[in-house]
C-alpha cells in the first residue's frame, strides 16, 4: 500500500488526521529513553467516531399547528408510501374537510386512480371507514371517519366492560347445578313424606358428612318415600344410603344420595291378593227362658238362636 505524501489528509469516516514530515531514525541511539506506551489504544481514542453514517434528526419542538402521528402508521409494514402519506394528510385536516377522491386528486399530483387505491388500503387496515347517514333535509350522505389508531376506541370501550363483567362474576356467587331427579312414590301421603324426611335428617348421626339442608331434604324426600312404599323399613333405607360411602370428603352429599336413591331403587313387592274380611262376630246373648248363651245381633229366644259351644269360644 502506498503511503500518501507528507501534509496530505487521509480521508476517514467521522475522523480526519494530518501527518507531518518524516523523522530520521536510521542511527540507533541506545541511550534514548524508550517510547512510553499510550494508555489509550487506537480503537478507544476519543477522537475516533463510533457511529457510522445514517440519519441524524434535527428536531425542533412544535407548539402550534402540529399533528401527532403514531409509528404504527408512519412505519406500517404493509401500507404503501402513498397510503401512509395520504393518511398523515387526512389526519392533519380539521373536522368537516372534504376528503373525496376528486378533492384529493385536485390537491395532489398522483391522480385519481392512485389516490383511490391508497384510500382502499387505508380502509382495509382500519385507518378509514365510510358510513352513510341521513341529514336533516332527507338526503343521504357518505361520511369518512379517520382513525388515528385502528381498534383503539373499541378496545378502550371493551376493556371497562370486560372488567365490569369480571367484577360482577366475582361478586355474584356461581349458581349450583340442580340436583338429579329422584324416584316418585306411587301414592304419596303427608305421613309417608314425614317419615322420609325423618330418615334423611337422621343420616348425619350415622355419617356427619351427610348433613343436608332443608331444600335438599325436601328434594330427596319423595325418593325415600318411594323406597318406603316398597315394604322397606326406615332402618333398611338408612343402611342402604350410608353403607359403602367413599372415604374422601363429600363435595355435595345431596347429589350422592339422589344418585343412590335412583340407581338402587328396589323392585316393587310381589302382588298379594287382599285377604277376605273376617266373619262378623255377634255379641253373646242370654236366653231369658233357659239361660243359654248364644250369639245374635239382638236378644232373641234360645229356640231361634244359633247354638254355640262356649268352650270353643273360650
Amino acid at each position: 500500500m502506498r503511503r500518501p505524501s507528507p501534509g496530505v489528509a487521509i480521508p476517514c469516516e467521522g475522523l480526519t488526521t494530518e501527518e507531518g514530515s518524516n523523522f530520521l531514525m536510521d542511527v540507533e541511539n541506545p541511550s534514548a529513553p524508550p517510547c512510553p506506551q499510550s494508555r489509550v489504544t487506537a480503537d478507544n481514542h476519543p477522537n475516533r467516531a463510533r457511529h457510522s453514517g445514517g440519519l441524524i434528526h434535527d428536531h425542533t419542538r412544535h407548539t402550534t399547528r402540529f399533528t401527532v402521528i403514531g409509528n404504527h402508521l408512519a412505519q406500517h409494514p404493509d401500507l404503501s408510501l402513498l397510503a401512509i402519506g395520504l393518511a398523515c394528510h387526512i389526519q392533519s385536516l380539521p373536522p368537516g374537510a372534504r376528503v373525496d377522491i376528486k378533492t384529493l386528486a385536485a390537491r395532489f399530483p398522483e391522480g385519481a386512480t392512485r389516490i383511490a387505491a391508497a384510500l382502499r388500503e387505508l380502509e382495509a387496515h382500519g385507518y378509514l371507514r365510510r358510513e352513510r347517514a341521513r341529514v336533516p333535509g332527507g338526503r343521504i350522505v357518505t361520511r369518512t371517519i379517520s382513525c388515528n389508531q385502528p381498534g383503539g376506541r373499541r378496545e378502550a370501550s371493551e376493556a371497562p366492560r370486560s372488567r365490569r363483567a369480571a367484577t360482577t362474576a366475582q361478586q355474584k356467587p356461581a349458581r349450583r347445578a340442580a340436583l338429579p331427579a329422584v324416584p316418585q312414590p306411587a301414592y304419596s301421603s303427608p305421613a309417608l313424606l314425614h317419615t322420609a324426611t325423618d330418615v334423611l335428617a337422621g343420616l348425619r348421626r350415622t355419617d356427619p358428612r351427610l348433613l343436608l339442608s332443608a331444600a335438599d331434604a325436601e328434594h330427596l324426600a319423595p325418593g325415600v318415600a318411594a323406597w318406603l312404599e316398597r315394604d322397606l323399613t326406615p332402618t333398611a333405607v338408612r343402611h342402604a344410603l350410608t353403607t359403602g360411602l367413599p372415604a374422601e370428603p363429600l363435595t355435595r352429599p345431596a347429589a350422592l344420595l339422589a344418585h343412590r336413591l335412583t340407581a338402587g331403587l328396589p323392585p316393587l313387592p310381589p302382588y298379594r291378593a287382599p285377604e277376605p274380611p273376617p266373619a262378623a262376630r255377634h255379641p253373646l246373648q242370654t236366653c231369658d227362658g233357659c239361660e243359654r248363651a248364644f250369639r245374635a245381633p239382638a236378644p232373641v229366644t234360645a229356640a231361634t238362636a244359633e247354638p254355640i259351644d262356649l268352650l270353643e269360644e273360650a
